[in-house]
């Protein structure tokens, strides 16, 4: 492996020397060159299964430098646009097509180049509000609704979280709700409240178990995380497992359909409203490891 290269299990990386990648401090999202060399992951592969497996979604995080650009980014955009959601409205959200404008290539998709003078990326003080739903949409998120379609807009994480080098951080936008009564028992209510809901795909394995979340927590360290000071609910019993499961099988569904198990990893997320940073739009984090033909052989072997 070569002095500029860094593996992570899956392969190896070029990283770039920081003496070429200066930081764009001011200028909006990092590039990739960017987050390899200045904001490094903190977390591997099996540190985010656990976390979004762990019952605490609060346990994601950015890289804490990366989030203080963020916070300045997010401010001068507040004073651009009026409000973080009028710029997500009228500016980044493309409903039903391409994201153009993501500096973050997505293996999934041929990329689609920025364009620089694009107008619609100049400073804005709109405060247009979304259309009106057509007539026979669905109540709320479902596994057919189409990537093209104006419900949702799938986008590459411009801010992502401090994940390995291999992993795509990709939201899922949608007009209609993710939480709804008709998927959600009563009986489980409270508990999605608190806790989100999650799932993963494209693994013969089950996900890391929770208990084994102690293990981990020395990747939380600068961020003072520590096994009390989490908030989850108590353990499910297989019924209120069940139910949680039903809650988020649509969002699962979908999640599988656009990212095909034998070529994908996924972890995937729903925050619940305390944690969600844009309130009145949902939307759907997704982690995906685009797999190594050996994992993609393992995975469809007989064997599994």
């Amino acid at each position: 492996m070569g002095l500029n290269e860094t593996t992570n299990g899956y392969g190896s990386f070029d990283l770039p020397s920081s003496l070429n990648v200066p930081l764009r401090l001011g200028d909006g999202p990092p590039t990739r060159e960017e987050l390899l060399v200045h904001y490094p992951a903190k977390f591997t592969w099996i540190q985010l299964k656990t976390f979004v497996n762990s019952g605490d979604l609060g346990l994601l995080k950015r890289d804490k430098k990366l989030q203080i650009r963020y916070n300045a980014w997010a401010k001068g955009i507040k004073e651009q646009h009026g409000s973080i959601v009028n710029y997500l409205i009228n500016h980044r959200l493309q409903w039903g097509k391409p994201d153009t404008l993501s500096l973050l290539a997505s293996a999934l998709h041929d990329r689609y180049p920025v364009q620089p003078d694009d107008p619609s990326v100049t400073k804005s003080q709109d405060t247009q509000l979304l259309p009106p739903l057509p007539k026979g949409v669905p109540e709320y998120f479902t596994a057919d609704i189409s990537p093209t379609s104006e419900l949702i807009s799938i986008i590459q994480n411009d801010w992502p979280y401090s994940v390995p080098p291999e992993i795509e951080h990709t939201l899922v936008w949608t007009r209609v709700p993710i939480f709804h009564a008709d998927l959600i028992d009563p009986s489980v209510h409270a508990r999605i409240q608190q806790d989100g809901l999650c799932g993963f795909t494209g693994s013969s394995e089950p996900p890391p178990s929770p208990s084994t979340l102690h293990e981990c927590l020395p990747a939380l360290a600068e961020w003072g995380i520590t096994m009390d000071r989490l908030i989850r609910s108590p353990p499910a019993s297989e019924d209120e497992e069940a139910l949680v499961k039903r809650a988020g099988s649509q969002v699962g569904e979908f999640v599988l359909k656009r990212w095909n198990d034998e070529e994908w990893e996924t972890a995937w997320f729903v925050n619940p409203p305390r944690l969600q940073s844009v309130p009145g739009l949902a939307h759907i984090h997704v982690f995906a490891r685009k797999k190594s033909l050996e994992d993609s052989h393992k995975f469809n072997s007989p064997e599994n």
